[in-house]
């Protein structure tokens, strides 16, 4: 029985949603056995587990190393890009941004499952745009960030390589600045938040170094 195989070409042909389940199962005990091969084409070649038995054990390698090369592609950041024919934009100037939105931001971009909650931070329904400029609507929290699981693998890894390899020396100033700008204003919530994860902007580059692969970096 032949077996129609879609094959992602790029980032963009896979989706957050599909790399987190892959991270799940890509396990130390699953480390090099026949179980994370085939769940690797089942996940991203969208196949079920029973028609990947069908396939030659050449094939499903051929397809492991194509998709492996895939992932070793150094993306760039992706300032715009559309789920639904919604278009979704990039924080336009990080200089603007507010000490709730870097604290959503420190207590998920660190963590693969729930990194569609910081795409949530750092993207969000474009209102306005002329040109290659645009505005993006308030930030209202992690609420509805569900729907950046559907966001293309090259948007997330593109704003992972750019964070890490942002001048530490800028954003740790703009940290300092809103720190003594909003420090009065926070809610015994927020400066419980700030003193458990440190605010530490050496912290926040080791954890996007470590989720990367280190051939993109």
């Amino acid at each position: 029985m032949k077996v129609d195989i879609y094959i992602p070409e790029a980032l963009n042909e896979i989706t957050l949603e599909q790399y987190q389940k892959f991270l799940k199962i890509n396990t130390k005990e699953n480390e090099n056995s026949s179980f994370l091969l085939q769940k690797m084409v089942e996940i991203f070649c969208r196949l079920n587990l029973q028609d990947i038995a069908k396939v030659k054990y050449s094939y499903v390698q051929e397809i492991a190393i194509h998709l492996n090369k895939i992932f070793d592609v150094k993306p760039d950041l992706i300032p715009v890009f559309e789920i639904n024919n919604i278009e979704y934009g990039f924080i336009p100037n990080l200089d603007d941004i507010t000490l709730g939105e870097y604290i959503d931001l420190d207590n998920t971009f660190g963590d693969w499952d729930k990194i569609h909650k910081a795409m949530a931070v750092l993207y969000r329904p474009i209102k306005f745009k002329k040109g290659n400029k645009y505005n993006i609507k308030d930030y209202e929290g992690a609420e509805g960030s569900t729907i950046m699981k559907q966001a293309p693998l090259d948007v997330v890894m593109g704003s992972m390589v750019f964070f890490y390899h942002l001048n530490s020396e800028l954003l740790t100033t703009t940290l300092n600045y809103l720190s003594k700008e909003m420090k009065t204003n926070l809610t015994t919530e927020q400066k419980k938040t700030l003193e458990q994860n440190g605010v530490g902007i050496n912290q926040f580059m080791d954890l996007v170094k470590e989720m990367l692969p280190s051939s993109i970096l």
